[in-house]
């Protein structure tokens, strides 16, 4: 309800004194010549509560948020969901409904089109390589990018969505490996590393090289090990930093040889076999960097004693 208010600034149009602050609009007007003299205000009153759907939908003020996850932002204009829509309109209407929906789903543009088909497939990667929906909504925007720019032509709408979860994945922090990206696409693990390096230089997109420490947890967690081991692994990957003993090798394969031997000075047994399956790295490469990070640490004759007891 509009509140009539005397304010000591004077209305710079008829000099009145007299306002109306309206909270509906967010607006102060005067009252005699009807200059808006403010708007846009933040609303400071008390904040709704909701106990069920019923006020929840009585008391809302604005509807979902937008999304870049949704190729129109989530504000969707769709005549009718799925073929049962028609039987629910009279019989009279229903060749002319057909012929909206038809005509509707033809004036889309290519570029809706793509985004459409491209957000889809992203969601069904991000949910196999649960991803965070942080890092969901960066990707897409990421890719909205690349459509604006014409970077998708030529190039599979599947194998450019993989790269950009490759890159997104790795600057947030929460990497995943090109065989896993590869493995969830479905696409050549060449084509998306190709496909990886030209967006992210059309984009200016700077990712430094992944640190092993950022593998450390996932592993961890899907070897079924406990967080003591976990944190010894993070001690000898940041002993091994310190020594220069990691530059030049692939992350993955050192991360996994670190967690191989937490385990052996734990005693918490894992063959190499088992480390090698589950992180998707061969047993050669994890018996190469244990040996490399064994004799550089000096911590050979500590695992000689470790796998005697065990």
């Amino acid at each position: 309800m509009a509140k009539v208010k005397k304010h000591t600034k004077a209305c710079p149009e008829c000099g009145g004194y007299n306002f109306v602050e309206d909270p509906s609009r967010g607006e102060v007007v005067c009252s005699k010549c009807g200059l808006v003299m403010e708007e846009s205000m933040i609303d400071t009153s008390q904040e709704w509560r909701a106990f069920d759907t019923e006020q929840m939908s009585r008391r809302a003020r604005a509807g979902a948020p937008l999304t870049f996850t949704k190729h129109d932002k989530g504000l969707t204009t769709e005549i009718g969901k799925g073929i049962g829509e028609l039987y629910k309109v009279p019989s009279k209407k229903r060749a002319q409904y057909y012929r909206l929906t038809k005509w509707h789903k033809r004036l889309i543009k290519s570029k809706d089109r793509n985004l459409s088909f491209a957000l889809s497939e992203l969601q069904r990667i991000v949910s196999f390589l649960s991803l965070s929906h942080s890092a969901h909504e960066r990707i897409a925007r990421y890719y909205e990018q690349v459509v604006n720019k014409g970077l998708v032509r030529g190039r599979s709408i599947e194998s450019v969505v993989a790269a950009l979860t490759y890159a997104v994945s790795r600057e947030m922090g929460s990497p995943r490996t090109l065989d896993e990206i590869a493995e969830a696409s479905g696409e050549d693990k060449r084509e998306i590393g190709r496909t990886y390096r030209y967006i992210s230089r059309e984009l200016k997109i700077r990712i430094l090289p992944a640190d092993p420490t950022s593998y450390v947890p996932r592993f961890c967690s899907m070897l079924g090990l406990s967080d003591r081991v976990q944190a010894k692994t993070i001690e000898i990957l940041k002993k091994a930093k310190k020594f220069d003993i990691t530059s030049g090798k692939g992350p993955t394969g050192v991360a996994a040889a670190a967690i191989y031997i937490g385990c052996v000075l734990l005693g918490e047994k894992r063959t190499q076999r088992e480390v090698a399956d589950t992180t998707n790295i061969t047993e050669v490469t994890i018996r190469n960097r244990y040996q490399e990070l064994v004799k550089k640490l000096g911590i050979e004759e500590e695992i000689e004693k470790k796998s005697k007891e065990e």
